[in-house]
């Protein structure tokens, strides 16, 4: 499967979880991850918040970042590959003169409605079907 970001809708969120200014993004979303282009103007940022029931890859392609990780600050750089796993939290700023572009994916573990939940209704269904003798 090809996901061409150039023919994707551009979004703006504003403040993105409590950051600042704009976060620009072009996204694909299923049931089971967020995949997105990501940029931050210089003095943007993405606020500090917590993964519950995800974890988060950022692979950065431009710029450098100001990253927070669980409370400690670190920077990552063009090339630099950024995780937050389930449970863990993070944040990020562009400090720098340029416009930080960075991937990230968001794979949700479990989350209500997710592929995980259905697999594992399917799994059920099927094994209640064989204690019963149904053929599958």
């Amino acid at each position: 499967m090809i996901l061409d970001f150039n023919k994707m809708p551009t979004l703006k969120w504003a403040n993105f979880r409590g950051g600042e200014k704009d976060t620009v993004v072009r996204m694909y979303k299923d049931t089971d991850n967020r995949i997105m282009f990501m940029k931050l103007e210089p003095g943007a940022s993405i606020g500090y918040h917590r993964h519950e029931d995800c974890s988060e890859i950022m692979y950065i392609l431009q710029g450098v970042a100001s990253a927070v990780y669980d409370g400690v600050e670190e920077e990552l750089q063009a090339g630099m590959c950024g995780y937050c796993p389930k449970g863990h939290s993070h944040g990020m700023a562009n400090k720098g003169e340029e416009d930080l572009v960075f991937f990230s994916v968001v794979s949700e573990h479990g989350a209500p409605g997710g592929a995980q939940e259905e697999r594992s209704r399917v799994q059920n269904a099927d094994e209640n079907k064989k204690k019963k003798g149904d053929t599958l």
